[in-house]
């Protein structure tokens, strides 16, 4: 595990020193400060990858060292530990930039468990950043996916270890999280580059012209088939065919679509000629492809060719710390396109996106913010220029317990891994993929809450 430069703020020296020696002990390089005063100018004069930091502290609270800190540098990970408040406490520290809270006593496993996946995603940033690096000596560029979240980077990274191969890859992923842009950088990334991606949406067309569409057709091969046409696989020839919402293929089409990934070859329509083609398949679904398998509506065969390599794109719900980059990206974006005298967004309106769900994901934010640019009247985006009110519909789960912060946090957490236990029937692995945390930490707090595993 790669050791991290930590940051105690606590105020109770027998608390300090305790979490010190067991850090210490697990190698890491650790800084004490007795309240926020203190800090801040710690902060300011030397390098952090991780605060612990108290809320209830005499003097400056944990809120505003938070608020601090993120104005000094935001990238800063910090978590919150407190005994003290309510559930909406620790949500708003976490809207203000903390990473993750934790609850006094201090339980010091899940405390190592945090600390890891803090070291971990921390590795994952500093080794997309020299990909980034490595990528611009090269021409190429990322930015139009912008992010933050540990998954994204990861997902990043494994598109750069997959893009000089020829294997297939399937991106999963609701509606509007940006499959297409993952695909897109895939080609971008490979040796495929100075050749078409061409993308095909399976799911609008019809059977026929679905078929055509892709393998091209002779002419006579049907009725109103009246010359020759060139299909999507000979058009990306030497290049990569995108093939979204691959879920909705046709049987007879899923046929071909396995011939060409088994032989490399095509026939059009109306046709016996063998072609063959050279082209890189990606393909995405916001189906469960293994449920169509299982209901016979997709063939087996099929997905297992498709699916060489996985992709899972995670709604935008669960990357809320990408959500002011993404905000500011697109503000920016259609304010210059739109030739409008937009500065900004008022702390309300701001705050109402921070807070919402996000059921259309990036298209639907998207969506939102070119809509509040063109009709804003005045120089900054107000509440009235969103498409809801004060009273923005969440997903947000409620905690049974209306008790202290520590009953109200293990309602919220059982709750939640109850659920994605039974929703993955009870497969670990995929349960902490929809959890956001490692299977490490799952299988503690499956032992923590006496849950079954």
């Amino acid at each position: 595990m790669q050791k991290l430069n930590i940051l105690i703020v606590e105020d109770g020296r027998s608390q300090r020193e305790m979490l010190r020696d067991f850090l210490i002990s697990e190698g890491h390089r650790v800084a004490e400060a007795e309240n926020g005063e203190k800090a801040i100018k710690t902060v300011a004069g030397h390098h952090f990858d991780l605060i612990l930091l108290d809320y209830k502290m005499p003097g400056m609270d944990g809120m505003e060292v938070l608020k601090a800190v993120k104005r000094i540098n935001h990238e800063i990970d910090v978590v919150i530990i407190t005994a003290y408040g309510t559930i909406e406490t620790a949500v708003e520290a976490i809207k203000v930039g903390a990473m993750d809270y934790i609850t006094k006593p201090v339980e010091l496993e899940e405390l190592l468990l945090l600390v890891e996946r803090v070291a971990e995603r921390r590795g994952l940033i500093r080794e997309n950043e020299l990909l980034k690096q490595e990528l611009g000596k090269k021409g190429v560029t990322v930015d139009k996916i912008v992010y933050k979240n540990a998954k994204m980077v990861e997902l990043i990274n494994l598109a750069s270890r997959v893009a000089a191969s020829r294997a297939s890859v399937l991106i999963q992923g609701e509606s509007g999280t940006g499959k297409e842009l993952i695909a897109r950088l895939i080609h971008q990334l490979s040796p495929r580059v100075n050749k078409s991606i061409i993308v095909v949406n399976c799911g609008a067309l019809q059977e026929n012209l679905l078929e055509s569409e892709l393998f091209g057709h002779e002419k006579g091969a049907y009725t109103g088939a009246s010359s020759r046409r060139i299909g999507r696989f000979e058009e990306a020839d030497g290049g990569t065919l995108f093939l979204d919402e691959i879920g909705e293929l046709p049987p007879t089409v899923q046929v071909k679509l396995l011939r060409f990934l088994q032989e490399r070859e095509i026939q059009r329509l109306g046709s016996n000629a063998n072609i063959p083609v050279d082209v890189r398949i990606i393909s995405a679904t916001n189906r469960d492809l293994e449920s169509r398998v299982r209901e016979e509506a997709f063939r087996e065969d099929l997905f297992y060719r498709l699916k060489v390599v996985t992709m899972s794109m995670p709604p935008l719900r669960e990357r809320k710390e990408d959500l002011p980059a993404l905000i500011d990206h697109f503000m920016e974006k259609f304010t210059m396109e739109n030739k409008k005298n937009i500065k900004g967004i008022t702390a309300e309106a701001r705050d109402l996106l921070l807070k919402y769900d996000y059921p259309g994901n990036v298209r639907e934010l998207v969506n939102i913010l070119e809509r509040a640019v063109v009709i804003a009247r005045d120089e900054y985006i107000t509440v009235g220029d969103l498409p809801f009110s004060g009273d923005a519909p969440r997903t947000d789960r409620k905690p049974k317990s209306s008790g202290s912060l520590r009953e109200s946090i293990e309602d919220l957490e059982q709750q939640l891994i109850s659920e994605a236990m039974a929703k993955t029937g009870d497969n670990q692995t995929r349960a902490a993929e929809i959890l956001g945390m490692s299977e490490r930490m799952l299988r503690y707090k499956l032992k923590k809450y006496e849950l079954k595993n």
